[in-house]
């Protein structure tokens, strides 16, 4: 499968090429614009869009990408919706789109990543504002395999079913690991495989930008060891444009959160 062009970012450290479901041309020559601040992103990001998503033909994906690594990040211009919580990452939803795409900032503690997990088949850009992050890479499974606590309940069946079941149950193999600094920019569909993302940095959380299109509410993580998946529960945002939202206690975050310990 072909390649998009690898497209010019401010930073010189990362932005995965498109995959080739994303190579369209261009039909527009003028030049991409450079975002003073979020709220010229979020118009800039609706204009470019218009009522389409990512994988649409009518939308050029390499200039939505240069758009995003065109924007400099300046905390002033997002703090507001970087709201943490004391160990797991925060989803904070800066913009609900056009209904083709959702942008939102994730704050990640010290030390604190996600699970293994797909996209739903959704389209994502992730821009670095703070800190620094680790994505870590991996193929997906030859085959996946729903863990049990997903699962039927197996009464009646045969044992030697799941002992069968259990000699095609492999580790998950990465890929590449990649480190993100600050105005990086990276982009993940579930074309290119599986990912997980971390905080690395032990006295600093970190901050990062994450346009998806379409927006999604659920999807699949994967254990490290087996390779088994199992259902994330509805993710849920932490706030919504700067605002704590009450209907999402951190009790009830944590049920739904990809938040895992990246040592574990």
């Amino acid at each position: 499968m072909m390649h998009a062009p690898l497209v010019e970012s401010h930073h010189p450290s990362m932005l995965r090429p498109a995959h080739g479901v994303l190579g369209t041309v261009s039909k527009n020559m003028d030049p991409v614009p450079v975002p003073t601040s979020m709220d010229d992103l979020v118009q800039l990001l609706h204009k470019e869009m218009g009522a389409h998503g990512l994988g649409s033909a009518e939308v050029d994906a390499e200039r939505i990408q240069t758009l995003m690594a065109n924007y400099v990040s300046n905390e002033d211009d997002w703090k507001k919706y970087a709201l943490f919580d004391k160990g797991r990452y925060t989803r904070n939803l800066v913009d609900d789109g056009n209904g083709m795409f959702n942008l939102m900032i994730l704050a990640w503690p010290e030390n604190v990543g996600s699970a293994i997990h797909d996209h739903s088949n959704s389209h994502c850009i992730m821009k670095i504002l703070d800190g620094e992050l680790k994505e870590t890479l991996y193929d997906w499974p030859d085959k996946v395999v729903q863990d049990s606590d997903n699962a039927d309940s197996g009464v009646g069946s045969d044992p030697s079913d799941c002992e069968e079941e259990n000699k095609k149950v492999k580790p998950m193999k990465v890929r590449q690991e990649t480190k993100l600094e600050r105005d990086a920019c990276a982009y993940m569909h579930d074309k290119l495989g599986l990912h997980a993302v971390s905080n690395p940095l032990s006295t600093k959380g970190s901050v990062s930008l994450h346009l998806y299109t379409p927006p999604f509410e659920t999807c699949k993580t994967f254990n490290a060891r087996s390779s088994k998946a199992r259902s994330s529960g509805k993710c849920v945002f932490y706030s919504s444009r700067g605002e704590r939202l009450e209907s999402c206690p951190s009790a009830t975050y944590l049920k739904c959160s990809l938040t895992e310990n990246p040592s574990s």
